[in-house]
């Protein structure tokens, strides 16, 4: 083989891998701009709490529909776990998620609890590489809701847990909290609340707008965390309780112990008592022979 040749084999081999190079790189970057967006519950599940009057199921999906045209008008590729009111099983959710490699996974939820005070925004991750888009979504949300900063949480749901990818589940606020519910009821809010999380998705940091509420800065709900900041909360252990069933044993054996002492007095006073009276004999009969 010529010179020629070679160098003409070269140039072929060079292109060939520049090519191939671009392919990966546009694959690369599409995966990245993938976003798989979950809208909580569905279907049969509505969500929330028994008696709840607004439903989360419908929240969730109006939020997530508008956070896909949001993202869609700034060229991201976007995957609806579900699109209308139908219920998704949890690890068919998972499923869609790792089926697109890179992708990024938000689910969108609202809070719920049976105290009617109970408010403020809360967004919770699993994996240790998902901290930084948490806080990025959470910080947003937070500046633009007018209630509490609840924190940045970690903790092992089921979604987040089984998904192969970053994956993050922000919680809008509380439905039974009857402020809280207004605005989530206002179609200007839930989008206010869309182009927050949509924000916090293209990596756009928010300053800490609210700080922590002090009740919510501990939690034993939670796992530990390796990321650090002032609105993550701290993970604590769960003060030991003492079951039904050891306090009876306890009751019962110092009951037992009781008895078993009072038995050793009775039996000591009656050797006592004996033993008296053995003596009263003794010196009746030496009295006697005297």
């Amino acid at each position: 083989m010529n010179r020629n040749a070679l160098a003409s084999l070269r140039l072929r081999l060079f292109a060939l891998a520049c090519v191939a190079f671009a392919i990966c790189t546009a694959q690369a970057r599409a995966q990245s701009k993938t976003i798989v967006i979950d809208p909580g519950h569905g279907g049969h599940d509505r969500g929330g709490v028994p008696g709840q009057r607004v439903s989360e199921k419908m929240m969730a999906l109006d939020v997530s529909q508008r956070l896909r045209k949001v993202l869609e008008g700034d060229g991201y590729r976007v995957v609806m776990t579900r699109n209308s009111d139908v219920f998704i099983p949890l690890p068919t959710r998972s499923a869609i998620a790792n089926s697109y490699r890179g992708a990024t996974f938000v689910s969108v939820h609202f809070n719920s609890a049976r105290r009617a005070g109970a408010s403020g925004i809360e967004t919770y991750y699993f994996r240790p590489d998902s901290s930084n888009l948490a806080a990025n979504i959470h910080r947003n949300v937070v500046a633009i809701a007018p209630t509490e900063n609840r924190g940045i949480r970690r903790r092992g749901y089921f979604v987040l847990r089984r998904t192969n990818n970053r994956g993050v589940l922000v919680e809008c606020g509380f439905l039974t909290n009857p402020f809280e519910a207004r605005y989530a009821l206002n179609p200007t809010y839930r989008q206010k609340l869309a182009e927050a999380i949509a924000r916090g998705i293209q990596g756009q940091r928010a300053p800490i707008a609210k700080p922590l509420n002090p009740e919510s800065a501990a939690s034993v709900d939670v796992l530990p965390q390796t990321a650090m900041g002032p609105d993550f909360v701290r993970a604590v252990s769960r003060p030991r309780r003492v079951s039904r069933r050891s306090s009876r044993t306890s009751r019962r054996s110092k009951a037992t112990r009781r008895k078993s002492s009072s038995r050793r007095r009775s039996s000591s006073s009656k050797r006592r008592k004996r033993t008296s009276q053995y003596e009263i004999i003794k010196v009746t009969a030496d009295w006697r022979v005297c």
